[in-house]
């Protein structure tokens, strides 16, 4: 049952990822990763706010695991990095990793604090 509660979430998670990429992208430009930025900032509040909430069992499974886990991404985060290093964007880069590690973390921290209240 764990199985198809976590599909189901990622399933939402991915489809969320995509939308708020979309949202991002068509009000934003230049070079820099905002979509990813929101993604992961927004991600790391939630798996603050699900942790104080919800430690184990089924919702946690679909929220944390499944949810979160699909609508972050590390992966891209790790790519657009490499892209900015690569095109000479040095500034850029450093700026993305500044970001993307400095909100998520009080991102984490404001999910647990509100989670808590």
């Amino acid at each position: 049952m764990n199985d198809v509660i976590i599909f189901f979430g990622g399933f939402l998670g991915a489809v969320a990822r995509f939308q708020v990429g979309q949202w991002v992208g068509q009000r934003t430009s230049g070079g820099f990763p905002y979509g990813t930025l929101v993604i992961n900032t927004l991600g790391c509040f939630f798996i603050g706010l699900i942790v104080s909430r919800w430690a184990s069992g089924g919702l946690f499974n679909f929220l944390d695991v499944g949810f979160t886990a699909a609508f972050t991404t590390f992966s891209t985060f790790s790519y657009e990095t490499w892209r900015l290093i690569e095109e000479k964007l040095l500034g850029l880069a450093f700026l993305n990793v500044f970001f993307n590690v400095g909100l998520g973390l009080a991102g984490v921290e404001m999910g647990l604090f509100l989670g808590r209240v």
